[in-house]
């Protein structure tokens, strides 16, 4: 009878504590909170070109630290902006973006990329390496260009088309070299992801076409040139991701395309929307194969327009991206860079307009803005927004591919608001959270470094309530989560 009644008693415990946990849709709790930092023509770092190493970073803390306070878990960073880089490589010379000469290395020595994903990583912030896959020089007429550049040693992989220089789509030998420096990015670096923007092929310039023609002769493959050209492009993307995830299975790969797949006018599962170009006809990037594939593992589209506007409606696209996601993480991009351009984008709640929209659909994990350097004064009260209302508790990353099992954590109180953590096991930690339940809502109420064995209530700023619950869990590396542990 004893027996039964513990069993009875486990069992409701366990319903309860299922019952407790918020569902992985709380935007609340689990939530992506990104910002975009280019360093192309040094629109946010480094602010200009041949600034000495502690310029660089002092100005890339600052940076962090504003988008900490703003309640960012997230930074997607541009580290290859033109087949050149902001870190040391065999393969492409250094930026000009950084000492204003491309090739020429920081003096005295160190690493960029190397330091900035430790300094993201110790505020708890995922680094996202952004590369652009095919922009090989910006400028034709102004850009420095070093002997060592890929454009010197391979001419005939490229193409001019405008002011600006680029791989070739078409060329299989493109594919291969883009895969080698994907898989040294991976390889050398703790990154959490390899990010792609909306630049495939580039946008048209209007009475000029793409000169490919003699690589579509070479290699058409028996396709019309529009579906070659989308098949390039499916193939360098199904290729890097196997080679992201060959290296190191739980880097994440994602694209944020240009905001408008293809209009209904066009296709029945395109958008009602009137977009002068399109990733599917105009940049050759099918994005939905790629979701249904599963040659990606999230997708961010740009949704730099306003709702109500007359040609993409902000709403109109968000409910259709909502809806062909795949079951793939889903985050949505802003313009904030657009602030004070128009009527609405004056408007200080057309940013938390567009925050409450993503979070009532279910199948959107959180936003990512273009980009640093428009927070940098505040624009329509937006930082002030987020710090005081939307994201004024911290939010737990989206677990996209975890590769383990997170343990349960131990807690024991060991006086007034002081109590002893830790887990177990042996498995990678990333940090602990302190999750409530006040009124009926769920929140993090404290994110813990992964190294503390003693917290403080008080001192975490948690002040209990009894009206309230209140739970640790522990959080992996690729943000997975263990089970809840009440807190007594």
């Amino acid at each position: 009878m004893t027996k039964r009644i513990t069993s009875t008693l486990l069992l409701v415990g366990f319903f309860l504590l299922a019952k407790a946990q918020p569902s992985k849709n709380d935007k609340n709790v689990f939530e992506f909170r990104g910002v975009w930092i280019a360093t192309v023509e040094n629109i946010d770092w480094p602010s200009k070109r041949g600034l000495s190493n502690a310029d660089q970073k002092s100005e890339f803390i600052d940076l962090l630290d504003r988008h900490q306070r703003n309640g960012m878990n997230a930074i997607v960073m541009q580290i290859r902006p033109s087949g050149d880089a902001l870190y040391p490589s065999a393969l492409e010379p250094w930026s000009e973006y950084l000492m204003g000469k491309q090739g020429l290395a920081p003096s005295p020595f160190y690493d960029p990329l190397a330091f900035m994903i430790e300094e993201t990583h110790k505020r708890g912030m995922e680094f996202h390496a952004w590369i652009n896959p095919y922009r090989a020089v910006f400028n034709i007429n102004k850009s420095s260009v070093a002997l060592t550049h890929i454009t010197k040693i391979h001419p005939e992989w490229f193409v001019t088309y405008g002011d600006k220089k680029y791989f070739n789509p078409g060329i299989p030998e493109v594919w291969q070299f883009t895969n080698r420096v994907v898989k040294d990015i991976v390889s050398r670096y703790e990154i959490d992801a390899i990010h792609m923007d909306d630049y495939f092929y580039p946008y048209r310039i209007p009475g000029k076409e793409f000169p490919d023609q003699a690589a579509y002769l070479k290699n058409s493959r028996g396709l019309n040139k529009e579906d070659w050209r989308r098949s390039n492009c499916d193939s360098i993307i199904r290729q890097l991701n196997a080679t992201i995830h060959q290296t190191k299975p739980a880097v994440q790969f994602g694209i944020s395309p240009f905001g408008v797949w293809r209009n209904k006018t066009k296709d029945p599962r395109g958008s009602v929307t009137k977009g002068g170009q399109t990733n599917y006809d105009d940049l050759y990037a099918d994005i939905l194969l790629w979701l249904e594939k599963g040659w990606i593992d999230y997708v961010v589209p740009q949704l730099y327009w306003e709702h109500g506007h007359n040609l993409a409606d902000y709403d109109e696209l968000v409910h259709w991206w909502n809806e062909n996601s795949y079951g793939k993480q889903l985050y949505i991009g802003h313009g904030i860079y657009r602030a004070g351009s128009n009527a609405a984008w004056k408007n200080p709640n057309e940013i938390p307009y567009q925050i409450n929209k993503l979070r009532s659909l279910p199948n959107i994990g959180g936003s990512v803005y273009f980009s640093s350097n428009s927070f940098k004064n505040n624009p329509n009260g937006w930082n002030d927004s987020l710090q005081q209302h939307y994201y004024v508790n911290p939010a737990i990353l989206p677990s996209v591919l975890p590769q383990y099992k997170m343990e349960t954590p131990i807690i024991s109180k060991t006086g007034g608001q002081t109590y002893q953590i830790g887990t177990e096991g042996n498995k990678p930690l990333k940090s602990f959270a302190i999750i409530q339940k006040q009124t009926g809502v769920y929140s993090v109420a404290a994110l813990i470094p992964a190294d503390a064995k003693i917290i403080n209530l008080n001192a975490l700023g948690v002040i209990r309530k009894a009206s309230n619950q209140y739970w640790l869990i522990a959080i992996g590396k690729q943000n997975q989560i263990s089970e809840y542990v009440s807190i007594p």
